[in-house]
């Protein structure tokens, strides 16, 4: 489900500290809930999806071209260290405070902290949140994970929030052409995959099947 922004920004989190030049562009509810202890299963599932193999055969389509033309212009060149557009900084890792610094990669779980699918790249860690970036020619941007207290206290649900900065006119318009895309095709796929990848591992793992109410 589609959050109001202000519903992601209205908790303290770090992202919003190290970050407050971004912009967010999209807040969600993921269709994953749980208990306390369910967090480093849900960040494994989350951070595990590849949106170029994605279950969505247009989704996928759209993530492929995406890879071609990046491939075909030079968008992706790993190799090119580019500063965040206004900045000198080439990554946000150079605004963590010092205790957490590295906490991406000391708190492992399986392969979820090391992973770049889609080309991001782990920033931090904290008992609540996940931050990844990606560095482009079109964009500086970051991928937000948080697990949130519902009402009950008990319960927690996933939130993810994508923080952006376009790289001057062609990232302002890149970031204007795959605004209906992203909302009509990537993003109702994408939660559908994941209340799957959800649903799938509660049906692995029935005793500790918790909550009939994911979504």
């Amino acid at each position: 489900m589609r959050l109001p922004n202000s519903a992601h920004e209205a908790h303290p989190w770090v992202i919003a500290k190290i970050a407050p030049d971004f912009t967010l562009l999209d807040a969600w509810a993921l269709p994953v809930r749980g208990g306390p202890d369910d967090r480093d299963s849900a960040l494994e599932i989350l951070t595990s999806f590849d949106l170029a193999n994605a279950e969505c055969a247009a989704s996928r389509a759209l993530f492929r071209l995406r890879f071609r033309l990046g491939a075909w212009f030079g968008w992706d060149d790993p190799a090119r260290k580019r500063p965040i557009p206004g900045c000198t900084e080439t990554t946000l890792s150079a605004r963590l405070p010092d205790h957490l610094r590295g906490s991406a990669k000391s708190r492992v779980i399986g392969n979820a902290m090391q992973r770049a699918a889609g080309g991001f790249t782990p920033l931090y860690r904290t008992d609540d949140e996940w931050a990844a970036e990606i560095s482009n020619a079109t964009v500086h941007g970051v991928l937000h994970l948080a697990w949130v207290p519902e009402q009950s206290g008990d319960r927690y649900r996933a939130q993810m929030g994508v923080y952006v900065k376009p790289r001057g006119t062609l990232g302002e318009l890149y970031l204007m052409l795959i605004d209906p895309f992203r909302h009509l095709i990537v993003y109702p796929a994408l939660m559908r995959q994941i209340g799957r990848a959800w649903d799938a591992r509660d049906v692995a793992t029935p005793s500790t099947a918790r909550d009939p109410q994911r979504r």
